[in-house]
């Protein structure tokens, strides 16, 4: 199975491929790799709460901040979803 079938693939956003990918990829390996990167947020936001940080990083949430280098993190972290992906996959 090849997942780059699409031509447009280099032309989408990191975003675009990870929901691609996912669609057409083994199943398990995408639930385990989404499993991993909710764990590594659970474990972000229990060392937030246990720096006190807990309220600013609500507040950010809640005035949804978005900046480029947020755009740039999000954007990291589905590439590195995808690559994860792709490599159990082959």
């Amino acid at each position: 199975m090849n997942i780059f079938d699409d031509d447009d693939f280099m032309m989408t956003t990191p975003k675009d491929n990870y929901f691609s990918i996912s669609k057409t990829a083994n199943q398990n390996i995408v639930e385990m790799e989404l499993e991993k990167m909710l764990q590594r947020l659970a474990i972000a936001e229990k060392i937030m709460e246990e720096r006190g940080l807990e309220e600013e990083h609500e507040r950010l949430l809640k005035s949804m901040v978005i900046d480029k280098e947020l755009e740039d993190r999000t954007n990291s972290i589905f590439i590195e979803l995808v690559g994860n992906i792709v490599t159990q996959c082959e």
